[in-house]
């Protein structure tokens, strides 16, 4: 009876607290944010100090690289307004991602998503709890944090970044399945309420795999905008292609079968990517999982040209390496989901309104 007594009063606590121990607070909602802490520092960075380049802007590679140099920070607070962390925990984790992001190398990311939850429902579960909640609440996130940093980033980071070595050694070996594989299982996390941008940068994943990445994620954004357009027109045609392809998730529950064409798109890209244009993506590896959101995708391919220029691994920029890029971020993602959406349109799988966006 007593045991029970506990249990009711630890899950009342849990419920004050508002820590939930869920799938969906981690790997979506968490995961979710991560990556705009992401965006809004590495990749900002990575743009600014791109445009820097291409301009001869100096100041730009310059704020880039402050941009980017609080890259775990911002990650980690991401995080811990997803948790709607107080504000003690939300500002200590400044300090527990800069740590987790540091120590976990290539792959840390990861170690600020699995780090930055812990402190952050560590330093929720003693927020508010004294009088000196100004002293223990950031003691406690920030001591957590970092001690967890200093033991779990490393591990952590090494199995991220030997995962992510993995797909893409896999994939100079075996560009054909591999690059329908990147490619559809990237793209379809696009779509879905989780992030493929986070996914790439949690594993590092550039190189080929990184190609194939781009290329799965521009069949769906550019698929859906273009088979939808009968019903969006061009709002949708902009929400979805330079947007994201996560708008069309409600119409999917209903009718999953409208995810055919754009998923059957990034199959054929993703090979033709990897075989055909040999296209890497050598950038930033969040950069992987954008598309064309932004044209954050296809700006991380050129970043990763330029610097693979400067490095001496690549002559210059040529004809075939824009061809390939219009090719599979923005044409035949285009061509390929609107020829295979005719039969299902006739065969009544797809019907009208099935894609029609509250826009």
């Amino acid at each position: 009876m007593s045991e029970t007594k506990q249990t009711s009063k630890f899950s009342q606590f849990l419920k004050r607290k508002d820590i939930v121990f869920s799938a969906k607070r981690y790997g979506i909602d968490a995961l979710g944010a991560m990556a705009l802490g992401l965006f809004s520092s590495l990749l900002i960075g990575t743009i600014m100090k791109t445009l820097g380049t291409i301009t001869g802007i100096a100041v730009l590679n310059e704020i880039g690289a402050y941009a980017a140099a609080g890259t775990g920070a911002a990650m980690a607070v991401a995080i811990g307004w997803a948790l709607k962390s107080p504000p003690f925990v939300l500002f200590s984790l400044v300090a527990v991602g800069g740590a987790a992001n540091a120590l976990g190398g290539a792959g840390g990311p990861l170690s600020v998503l699995v780090i930055a939850c812990i402190a952050a429902e560590f330093g929720k579960a003693v927020s508010k709890e004294t009088k000196i909640d100004l002293l223990v609440t950031p003691f406690v996130t920030i001591t957590v944090g970092v001690l967890l940093s200093m033991w779990l980033a490393p591990p952590i980071g090494a199995a991220a970044s030997a995962t992510g070595q993995l797909i893409m050694w896999a994939t100079e070996q075996q560009p054909f399945i591999m690059g329908v594989l990147v490619a559809t299982i990237v793209g379809i996390a696009l779509t879905l309420p989780i992030s493929s941008a986070a996914i790439c940068a949690a594993l590092g994943l550039v190189g080929l795999a990184g190609g194939a990445a781009v290329a799965g994620c521009c069949a769906q954004m550019v698929g859906f905008a273009v088979m939808s357009f009968p019903e969006n027109k061009w709002g949708g045609l902009a929400a979805q292609g330079i947007g994201t392809s996560m708008l069309q998730v409600p119409n999917i529950v209903k009718n999953p079968k409208i995810w055919i064409p754009p998923t059957l798109a990034g199959a054929i890209t993703g090979p033709i990517a990897t075989m055909v244009f040999k296209l890497q993506m050598n950038g930033a590896p969040v950069s992987s999982g954008m598309g064309t959101c932004g044209f954050v995708g296809q700006i991380g391919v050129y970043s990763g040209w330029v610097a693979d220029i400067a490095a001496g691994t690549k002559a210059a920029i040529t004809g075939m390496d824009w061809l390939g890029l219009l090719l599979i971020c923005f044409i035949l993602p285009a061509a390929l989901t609107w020829l295979f959406a005719i039969p299902l349109r006739k065969n009544g799988w797809i019907k009208e309104g099935d894609l029609k966006l509250d826009l």
